[in-house]
Order: C-alpha cells, then structure tokens, then sequence
C-alpha cells in the first residue's frame, strides 16, 4: 500500500469517529448527560477529524458560538491540507 491510501484511511476512520462524538455530544447536552470534555474533541479535529466536525457542527448547530472550535477547527482544516499536499509532493 502507499502513502496516499493508508493516509485516506485514516481520515476517513477519524472523520467518521469525530463525527460521531460530535453527534453524541450535541444529544448529551439536549439530554442533560456526561458530555465529551472540550479538549477531546479538539483533539480529535487536531489528529484528522477537523473538516469532518467542522461541517458537522454547521448542520446540527453545535458549539457553533465556541470560538475555540469555529477558529480552532479551520485553522487545523488549513494544516491538513498543508501536510497532505507536502506528503503527496514528496
């Protein structure tokens, strides 16, 4: 296997992930339960989930007033897709 295709797994493994603890977290809040701490979730956008929890976030309008997640994730967006286009140039 080469680099591209093991980096595409990934992404798509943490993406899918992210969006589930996402998705948990947004029900956790409705329903007043233990909700996945701040620093995980941002963690899990850091490691490859950003783009993935950014857009999630959009649609079911989650932690979209956090400027910690509406800058932080973009800002981690732009990074992936710096490092991706460096590991496909080189």
């Amino acid at each position: 296997m080469d680099t591209e295709l093991y980096l595409t797994v990934f992404i798509v493994l943490i993406s899918v992930v992210s969006v589930m603890l996402t998705v948990y977290d947004k029900v956790a809040s409705i329903a007043k339960k233990w909700r996945i701490p701040e620093k995980v979730l941002m963690l899990f956008g850091f490691f490859g989930g950003a783009t993935a929890m950014y857009i999630t976030m959009q649609i079911i309008r989650h932690k979209t007033k956090h400027k910690n997640f509406m800058i932080g994730l973009p800002v981690f967006i732009v990074l992936h897709l710096a490092l991706t286009v460096y590991i496909i140039m080189f």
